[in-house]
């Protein structure tokens, strides 16, 4: 169909699947809305993704679209939950939904005039048992974490989701290796550095969904933030984000991706740690905000390299893949991340709240901080194991970078 194409379908779909949700008027039709947003959202970010790789090939020129996008994502995170309080403080939830609309159909009129088509060559029929299984397994997977955080680990829903889900993603690997057209070539997951970068873009959606979680619940439950206070609390992760995509963008020609990559996970994993030592009577300004600008810092040196990484020494071919999983692997990180730590934050509230009983009614606040702050550590751990996994699967030089630009170009 052509990159552009399925970014247009992107856009449209996402502004109408914008728009329902924001007028449904069932809980259904609100769940059914959000689906399709996921749908529709599956389609776009991976097709940006393509539509830069194919057409900045120049390394310096793509590393500052890259460093664009870094930008853009982690910065549009925070500028959301602003632009979020805002809509819900002074006008209605749905608006958060609805507002989606007009910036899509803006961005289509703008595809539409500036983005020139591009295809991938080849066999393009589409690997529908691939699609099934994967969609199976990893809707299994999620559900039985997220179950697992409100019914325990021993839990019988929880054992049947989480078993279904190892035996579908095991069928779906045993599919992709046999189908002419497979959905993930695994050519393109079992090069090391790609691989890496897959991995690595995981605990980054763990990091940072978990964060914005934690974070945001402890300024509007413990501090009293309204929803609107919140959002600009969130203002120096966003500053710190395009401060440090510019700077990375520059410096990837220069030092190559590593030397990048993991100083900036174990800063953001610093950051994390920062957070852990909250309670209900600290300071936004001593606290959270130097935390928010460290891990910002840290995160943005990951970004930008994770990109080019991602895509390294990939065929033309195989371009719209193996930009799809970075989406992709960073969503699954955000999902299984969030399920994960909600047990773990659960878990340390309770265990707090049972063993300081003599707090009287101050017990909730503190204890859930405490799971909070529990919370922030194994997220730190998750982004330092991550940082030791990038360390020992990248091993390309700013010199392969230029070589895979050139390999994308052809």
């Amino acid at each position: 169909m052509g990159r552009k194409k399925i970014f247009l379908i992107g856009l449209i779909g996402f502004a109408a699947a914008s728009a329902l949700g924001g007028i449904a008027t069932t809980q259904g039709m609100l769940f059914g809305a959000r689906a399709l947003q996921g749908v529709f959202g599956a389609l776009l970010a991976p097709a940006a993704l393509a539509i830069i790789s194919v057409t900045f090939t120049v390394p310096a020129e793509r590393a500052k679209a890259f460093g664009v996008i870094g930008a853009i994502s982690g910065g549009g995170a925070a500028i959301g939950l602003i632009l979020g309080g805002t809509l819900t403080e002074f006008f209605s939830w749905r608006w958060c939904l609805g507002v989606n609309t007009p910036i899509a159909i803006i961005a289509a009129i703008l595809a539409i005039r500036f983005v020139h088509e591009s295809r991938a060559q080849g066999d393009n029929t589409y690997d529908i048992p691939g699609v099934l299984t994967a969609t199976a397994g990893l809707f299994s997977l999620t559900y039985g974490f997220n179950q697992a955080a409100t019914s325990g680990w021993s839990d019988s829903h929880t054992i049947v989701f989480l078993v279904a889900a190892v035996v579908l993603l095991a069928l779906f690997v045993a599919i992709e290796m046999r189908v002419k057209n497979p959905l993930m070539p695994l050519r393109v997951v079992t090069e090391r550095n790609r691989g890496g970068s897959y991995l690595g873009s995981l605990v980054v959606g763990a990091g940072l969904f978990s964060m914005f979680l934690f974070l945001g619940l402890y300024l509007q439950v413990i501090l009293g933030y309204s929803p609107l206070k919140s959002g600009f609390a969130f203002l120096p992760f966003t500053a710190g984000i395009i401060v440090f995509a510019g700077i990375a963008s520059t410096l990837l020609p220069k030092f190559g991706p590593r030397p990048l990559m993991v100083p900036g996970l174990i800063a953001a994993s610093v950051g994390l740690l920062m957070l852990s030592r909250i309670t209900p009577e600290t300071s936004y300004l001593t606290h959270v905000m130097p935390s928010l600008l460290i891990m910002s810092s840290g995160m943005a040196l990951v970004f930008i390299p994770l990109t080019s990484t991602s895509l390294h020494a990939v065929s033309h071919h195989d371009t719209g893949v193996a930009s799809a999983m970075v989406n992709t692997s960073q969503q699954i990180g955000g999902s299984l991340g969030t399920a994960l730590l909600n047990t773990v934050a659960a878990t340390a509230t309770a265990t707090y709240a049972t063993a300081h009983t003599e707090l009287g009614k101050m017990v909730q606040p503190f204890a859930m901080t405490h799971g909070f702050t529990v919370a922030f550590k194994f997220s730190a751990g998750l982004l330092f194991v991550g940082a030791i996994v990038l360390f020992f699967f990248i091993n390309i030089g700013k010199e392969a970078l230029v070589e895979t630009e050139s390999v994308i170009a052809h």
